[in-house]
């Protein structure tokens, strides 16, 4: 790992810090002495959908802020640096993300949670497949790969904030860690709504910030774009002289674009607004901030090349870049402040991370369990459980993290790849196809994640593209053959999801 940049901590810069995580602090004790005390039914959809009540503007930035993590504060950028204008234009389709997951999904997965009594992904799967068992898959895949990328937010922030203020890595996981480990437990979703959407307007004022220093920094746009002209002309091309080959357009486009819309942790936001308007709100908000975010942290990124004129291997790699760039050219009175917006990426995918995956483990396996058996689980009981579930994944992840791994954005597109492959075509064909069945869904879920991780792990790949496109089509063969040779889905449950007015 390497070492801060500076050889004491920064007090100036921590002071910031400190009160940005007591305020995320606040809002989830506020919302969980606000929260509701009755019965555990009631329980459930307030901790872990906030009772369906949000309005357009916070659905947008708690889509926008779960969806856009560290690396895409760090890592991403970082690749812009080295690579140049290639980079976004790989990167830009992430704007379609917000639009497309609200869009496809959004409405659907609204009237289905309604009509079912929905609070979880994993309970529309079970619903629509009539199956504990690809229930019970479903939630062990969330909670795997979420703690992957988990970890990759927990490392990346620690890194950011070691590199910028000078204190510890550990210092840094410890108290960003512990911070959005606590206000997520104690507040559930509310919170980590609420608290996403003071995170995204961080982030957008940390790339204000930023890149308005970077071009002070660097004598102004036009000598900063001169300056890469004469120097690198080849990061005005797409291809970037080979570093951006076509294959890591298309697959890149597959894994941070088309497929993200099956990811868990943004289709549960369907769920959870309270009305269409809201929706229609949402998608626009979310659409324009999450274009701005992305366009404008990778231009910054590619911008900081004319401040940082050295090469990779001197700056400790890309996860460094950025952080390097915020201690070069800002004033150490605003460091802490422009440092807020990575983290705030950082601590508000975990949140919502962490609690999908704690709704996994008590709504999706143990409350179902009890239901089955007949036997009542009282809200002090549910409430107790979440709060330590969630807990107890956090502290888990935080703990992996203490042994950081290196290269963030490849962590989190693995993990990515492993949710895309098992949910995309169980959620898409599942709610908009009447053929599809149970056998159809657990061998697509079962096959697709087991070919994907496989691949990865030996390294194997077809014409030299990234193993998501292996583990999407094995994961649609196998929902075609289990869709054909399966017994069909009873009329009952048809019903109920393709009613004739649908």
């Amino acid at each position: 790992m390497t070492e801060p940049l500076t050889t004491g901590g920064n007090p100036a810069a921590l002071l910031p810090l400190l009160m940005f995580m007591a305020v995320m602090l606040g809002i989830g004790f506020f919302v969980q002495k606000a929260g509701s005390s009755g019965r555990a039914s009631d329980f459930v959809s307030q901790y872990f959908i906030g009772r369906r009540s949000l309005g357009g503007f916070v659905l947008a930035m708690t889509t926008v802020a779960t969806y856009s993590s560290v690396s895409s504060f760090v890592g991403g950028p970082g690749m812009a640096w080295q690579i140049g204008f290639g980079w976004i234009y790989m990167a830009v389709v992430q704007v379609t993300a917000i639009f497309l997951v609200l869009g496809i999904f959004g409405e659907r997965v609204a009237l289905l949670a309604r009509r079912i009594d929905a609070v979880t992904v994993v309970d529309i799967i079970r619903a629509r497949f009539q199956s504990d068992g690809l229930a019970a898959l479903a939630a062990f895949i969330i909670v795997l790969f979420f703690c992957g990328t988990m970890t990759a937010q927990f490392v990346g922030g620690a890194k950011l904030f070691a590199t910028v203020t000078g204190y510890s890595y550990e210092m840094g996981l410890l108290l960003f860690g512990l911070v959005v480990v606590i206000y997520t437990s104690v507040g559930g979703f509310r919170a980590v709504a609420l608290t996403d959407t003071c995170c995204a307007i961080l982030m957008m004022v940390g790339i204000v910030l930023l890149l308005y220093y970077v071009l002070q920094a660097g004598g102004g746009y036009d000598a900063l774009m001169a300056g890469l002209a004469a120097d690198h002309p080849e990061m005005f091309e797409p291809l970037s002289a080979g570093h951006m080959p076509i294959g890591l357009y298309l697959t890149q486009w597959i894994l941070v674009g088309i497929c993200t819309i099956a990811l868990p942790q943004s289709v549960v936001r369907g769920i959870s607004y309270k009305d269409t308007p809201s929706l229609h709100q949402a998608m626009l908000i979310g659409t324009v901030v999450v274009g701005f975010m992305n366009i404008g942290i990778n231009f910054t990124g590619i911008m900081a090349h004319g401040v940082l004129t050295g090469d990779l291997a001197s700056y400790g790699g890309v996860d460094y870049i950025i952080p390097r760039t915020i201690v070069a050219v800002m004033p150490p009175a605003l460091v802490g402040l422009a440092i807020i917006g990575p983290l705030a990426a950082s601590i508000s995918t975990i949140s919502g991370l962490l609690i999908v995956a704690s709704s996994a483990v008590v709504k999706d396996v143990y409350l179902h369990h009890q239901q089955q058996r007949g036997r009542e689980v009282t809200a002090r009981h549910l409430r107790i459980l979440s709060m330590a579930v969630t807990a107890v994944i956090g502290v888990a992840v935080f703990i992996i993290a203490l042994t950081p791994p290196s290269l963030i954005w490849i962590i989190n597109m693995f993990a990515f790849g492993g949710l895309e492959t098992a949910f995309f075509w169980t959620l898409l064909l599942g709610l908009f196809w009447k053929r599809a069945n149970r056998l159809g869904a657990i061998l697509s879920m079962a096959g697709g994640t087991v070919a994907y991780c496989a691949t990865q792990a030996l390294g194997f790949k077809v014409m030299g593209l990234h193993q998501i496109t292996i583990g999407i089509t094995v994961s649609l063969v196998f929902f075609l053959v289990g869709a054909y040779i399966g017994r069909p889905t009873s009329k009952q449950v048809l019903s109920l999801f393709f009613p004739p007015r649908d």
